[in-house]
């Protein structure tokens, strides 16, 4: 089997991405602490989070909408102007954060496109996304980027029609079991999942059991090796 076509998420898989999220919830935590404990904030956030995907999708900027919405519900009628506009400045620093890469990202990058095109498949904010891809300085490895508002089977179906590639011809990377993983290989490709420390709760789901195209990796520098070893 030949791979043709190598998918790649973004987000804590090309760079960091959750310890900033963590530290604007930390933030948040300290600025509500006189109303509430840190844990008690922290279930209202997640709760916040998951209730707000339909409306205001991934990203930084859902994010803070939902910082705001769980700091009214925890402070109530004593959230003053003040802090609203603490969080609100706490969610522009997250906007502006750099980007950091993983370590050797760019090398692994280059290898990997010596052996098929490179297309990016990541979610979130689409302005958000192509200032992170701008300020990575990967943009020029990728033969496509795809910034979309969820990852589902369909979505790579669709990508790989596209392409004119079959499905067995694509592999897909990322540290989402949930959105990288598994919608990629119900789509019939292959998928290398890549754990980071702090993954979001809402991302993780149970790995497939004994499935022929999938495997796990420890870093994105192993992924050239296993796709070698496909053919």
């Amino acid at each position: 089997m030949t791979i043709k076509l190598i998918c790649l998420d973004a987000d804590d898989t090309l760079w960091h991405n959750m310890r900033h999220f963590h530290e604007t919830e930390d933030a948040l935590f300290d600025m509500l602490r006189p109303f509430a404990a840190a844990d008690v904030t922290r279930e209202r956030m997640i709760a916040c989070e998951i209730r707000n995907l339909p409306l205001y999708g991934y990203g930084a900027k859902g994010f803070t909408l939902s910082m705001i919405e769980t700091a009214v519900e925890v402070a109530g009628d004593r959230l003053d102007a003040e802090m609203i506009k603490g969080i609100l400045a706490a969610g522009r620093a997250l906007l502006a954060h750099p980007v950091l890469l993983f370590d050797g990202v760019k090398d692994t990058l280059e290898r990997l496109a010596d052996s098929a095109p490179l297309v990016l498949v990541t979610k979130g904010d689409l302005l958000h996304q192509e200032s992170k891809l701008a300020a990575s300085g990967l943009g020029d490895l990728f033969s496509g980027i795809e910034i979309v508002s969820d990852k589902k089977a369909e979505t790579f179906r669709t990508l790989f029609a596209r392409m004119n590639i079959a499905p067995q011809e694509a592999v897909m990377a990322g540290d989402s079991m949930r959105s990288d993983i598994l919608p990629a290989l119900e789509a019939g490709a292959w998928a290398a999942f890549i754990p980071q420390e702090g993954a979001w709760v809402h991302e993780s789901a149970a790995a497939p059991s004994d499935h022929p195209c999938f495997t796990q990796l420890e870093r994105l520098a192993d992924l050239p090796d296993w796709i070698g070893a496909i053919g």
